[in-house]
């Protein structure tokens, strides 16, 4: 369990720009322009004389009803929601090129030789890395959403504050912990999720000789317009909607967190706009783990990451 532990860390070294960086430069750039947005209207209303709305210190200060309070706290919550789900955005194309690369950089910087000269299974070393891709990257993108939602709160608290509108008392009705919770959880749903596109693409590295975005990619890619040219001459052979849906969709942009929240999902939720957050709750994301295809996708991915298993143990490019 030790050596597992530090491969794990190993892989956040070599790849902390992906991991911590991108994330935290992701909120950093997003606190930016949402401050760059309050300077250009502080500007363009004082060049016009519009100072109507924050100037009226007075309009919160009225005891709040049990349905504003409630109508607050979710607006503030999807704050929260929103910077995670910014981030959680560059966190799908860091986990795809990371497994993308994870196995194929190895070969072709023949450190490959190094680690195989280890007492390190191959079995342990590809597990390491998809750990630090479905676990740990999550985690820390999590983290930052957060925290960037919880300073984008307090900047536009401290803008308000400055016209004379006081609105510190309403971030007492936020829910940042249930929010982590939430997001937190859905990590482990996020990682047999992902399964399928972490296979795919770690066996596209274990295997291509060179240039695996173009065999990961474009083969399934490329398989889907086939069989729609076959359907368009009359010759059915697997209808190209669920092609796209379930095969091709699933390889390569199940990496991306939320990906299965379809239109349905949020259906099933309501479609009353003041429930639209209960789509984030545990219970209802989980829900997705009641499909068959949920798990038939699982076990393909773990399919799949055994052939890149294989590969790297008996892959020879010499």
């Amino acid at each position: 369990m030790k050596t597992f532990y530090w491969l794990v860390k190993r892989e956040f070294w070599e790849h902390r720009g992906g991991f911590l960086w991108a994330p935290l430069i992701t909120g950093g750039v997003f606190l930016l322009l949402n401050l760059m947005g309050l300077v250009a209207g502080e500007m363009f209303g004082t060049q016009h004389g519009i100072h109507s709305l924050l100037s009226n210190g007075h309009f919160l200060d009225h005891a709040l009803s049990p349905d504003e309070i409630d109508k607050a706290g979710r607006v503030m919550d999807v704050v929260m929601y929103s910077t995670t789900f910014i981030i959680s955005i560059v966190l799908g194309f860091v986990v795809f090129f990371y497994c993308l690369g994870a196995l194929y950089d190895d070969r072709r910087d023949r450190s490959l030789l190094f680690w195989k000269s280890l007492p390190l299974s191959d079995s342990a070393t590809v597990l390491s890395k998809v750990v630090a891709g479905t676990l740990l990257a999550p985690l820390i993108a999590v983290v930052c959403g957060v925290v960037t939602g919880i300073a984008m709160l307090l900047m536009f608290a401290i803008a308000l504050s400055f016209h004379g509108t006081g609105v510190w008392h309403l971030l007492a009705y936020a829910h940042p912990f249930r929010v982590i919770a939430n997001l937190v959880g859905t990590i482990p749903l996020y990682a047999l999720w992902a399964l399928p596109s972490v296979g795919w693409l770690m066996l596209c590295s274990a295997w291509a000789r060179s240039k695996p975005f173009l065999w990961a990619a474009v083969l399934p890619v490329a398989v889907g317009i086939t069989l729609g040219w076959f359907n368009l001459l009359g010759t059915r052979l697997v209808g190209s909607g669920w092609y796209w849906s379930h095969v091709c969709g699933r390889i390569l942009l199940s990496v991306f967190p939320g990906s299965w929240l379809g239109a349905n999902h949020y259906e099933s939720v309501g479609n009353d706009s003041a429930h639209a957050l209960d789509a984030l709750n545990l219970a209802n994301a989980y829900g997705v783990a009641g499909s068959p295809g949920f798990w038939v996708g699982a076990a393909f991915g773990l399919a799949l990451l055994a052939g890149a298993i294989w590969l790297r143990r008996w892959r020879d490019d010499n």
